[in-house]
Order: C-alpha cells, then sequence, then structure tokens
C-alpha cells in the first residue's frame, strides 16, 4: 500500500475536520505555508501538524497572478495532490470564492470538499477595497450551508492589510466584521497585515474565536504572537517568496558573474528525491 493510501485509510474527512479544528485550541497553530506537493511534504517533515496553502504560491507556480486570477479547477487540482501527498489536514486558501455569484461560490466549496481539505480562507477585500460586510456575511452563510461541519471558515479580514478607512476606525471595523462573519458560520478570524502587539491583544479579548495573523520578517515573533492569545500564525506567500528569490538570485548570479554563491546552500538532491518516492499521487 503507498503512503497515500495508508493515509486515506486511516484519515477519514470527518475525523481530519475535527482534528485540524482541534488544533485551535493549542497555544498557537503555526502554519508555514505550502504552494505544491514538494513543499508541502516538506512542512509536514518540518513538523507541521496540518498545511495551509498560499494562493500566491499556487497562483504563481501555475503561470497566473495572485488576486483571484487564476483557473478555480487548477488551484483546487494542487489542492487535491496535496492532500493526496501528506498525512495532515490541509486547509485550502481560496482568495475571494472563485466566484461571484451564490451558484460559483458554492460550486467552489463542492470542489475544495472533493480535493479533500478540511479548511479554508476566504477574503473580504477586492471591492472599493473591502466587500460590504453583509454580502460577505451571506457568502460565508452560503458557505456553511454547503460544507456543514466538514470545513473550518477561516474568516479573512483586510481592514488593515488593504488599510481599509481611518487608521482610527480599523479596530472597530475589524471587530464588527468578525462579529458578523461568526454569526454567519465563520470558525475563526484571520487579520493580515496588523503586527501592533497591543492592538492584537484588544482584538484577541473582543473576538469570541480563534485569531489568525500574518507571521513575516520584521515582525513579532510565534512566541510573541502566542503570548498575546493569537491562536494561528501563518506565513502566507513568504515561502514561495523566498524559494523564488533565490531563484531570481541565483539565475542573475551564473549569467553576469558566471558564479554559484547562492547556490552555497541547497537541499540534497537525495533527500528531496526521497521524500517524493515512491510517488505518492498518480
Amino acid at each position: 500500500m503507498t503512503t497515500s493510501a495508508k493515509t486515506a485509510a486511516t484519515n477519514a474527512p470527518g475525523e481530519l475536520a475535527e482534528r485540524f479544528a482541534r488544533l485551535h485550541d493549542t497555544p498557537a497553530l503555526v502554519l508555514p505555508n505550502a504552494w505544491d506537493v514538494a513543499s508541502a511534504r516538506l512542512v509536514e517533515q518540518a513538523g507541521a501538524a496540518a498545511i495551509a496553502t498560499t494562493s500566491a504560491g499556487v497562483a504563481w507556480a501555475l503561470g497566473s497572478q495572485d488576486g483571484n486570477a487564476v483557473d478555480r479547477d487548477l488551484a483546487l487540482s494542487v489542492v487535491a495532490r496535496i492532500v493526496a501527498a501528506v498525512g495532515v489536514p490541509v486547509t485550502a486558501d481560496i482568495e475571494n470564492g472563485f466566484g461571484e455569484s451564490d451558484d460559483e461560490l458554492a460550486a467552489t466549496i463542492r470542489g475544495v470538499l472533493h480535493a479533500g481539505a478540511v479548511g479554508i480562507n476566504i477574503e473580504d477585500s477586492g471591492f472599493a477595497p473591502l466587500r460590504p460586510m453583509a454580502e460577505q456575511a451571506a457568502r460565508l452563510r452560503i458557505i456553511r450551508e454547503v460544507a456543514g461541519r466538514q470545513l473550518f471558515i477561516n474568516a479573512r479580514i483586510d481592514t488593515y492589510l488593504m488599510a481599509a478607512g481611518e487608521p482610527q476606525d480599523r479596530l472597530v471595523e475589524t471587530v464588527r466584521r468578525s462579529e458578523a462573519y461568526l454569526a454567519a458560520g465563520a470558525d475563526g478570524i484571520f487579520v493580515p497585515g496588523l503586527h501592533d502587539l497591543q492592538v492584537l491583544a484588544q482584538l484577541v479579548a473582543a473576538v469570541p474565536a480563534p485569531l489568525n495573523v500574518l507571521a513575516g520578517a520584521g515582525g513579532p515573533t510565534v512566541t510573541q504572537f502566542a503570548d498575546i492569545g493569537v491562536r494561528r500564525i501563518s506565513a502566507g506567500s513568504s515561502l514561495a517568496q523566498a524559494a523564488y528569490d533565490v531563484v531570481s538570485r541565483a539565475a542573475h548570479e551564473l549569467l553576469t558573474g558566471g558564479t554559484y554563491a547562492a547556490l552555497d546552500r541547497t537541499l540534497d538532491y537525495g533527500q528531496l528525491n526521497a521524500l517524493l518516492a515512491p510517488p505518492l499521487i498518480p
């Protein structure tokens, strides 16, 4: 029996969904986001309790821009391949739902379930710059109706990431949206773009659900986030950006100077090849 077959035999969707939800009860669920099977396997091997995809990384790997430009079926095919290759729960970044109509959104959620993911991120940005709160809440109700309890719905609020409204009003607006989204069926709240620990502590106190933040260079550490009660910490597109930075620097160095310093540190070929053997997916 292959690794993926063993995983399928021991990880029924309902069990994985429950396991993923319980991970938010721990002090902090840390998610170094992946964008393909190899990156997902490396993240799992490093000890991650779950795998989260990055919409940006997936889009770039598929030859598309990030920002609701990638084809839904292609994006979900990547999710399905990751699910088949790992033994931990997978949560999918679905941007703003890969479709504006109710039917399109419902089709996306059915596709996520078919792919085997047990969680989603869905964002409320993209409309001047945020979707109206009531409209986003209605979309979350559709997701909950289609998914039942099979998905952990992480509702992303982009008040800070998109610098929506006046700075002094953003905390109040974020709390308002959190309340509406949770009432509509969301399980957790994701507020990227905010690193101020004092403001985050106020959000933790005001939001009766796991709070997710976006970590990155120059920001607070995992320990600092966890100490104020943040329950989920994501890397977003940072790992993919770092990987592509190596490609850019190494290629430039090879083509201009004929040297290889950018390649001084690489994964061992045999180690990486063995990580994907035997073939984990057809």
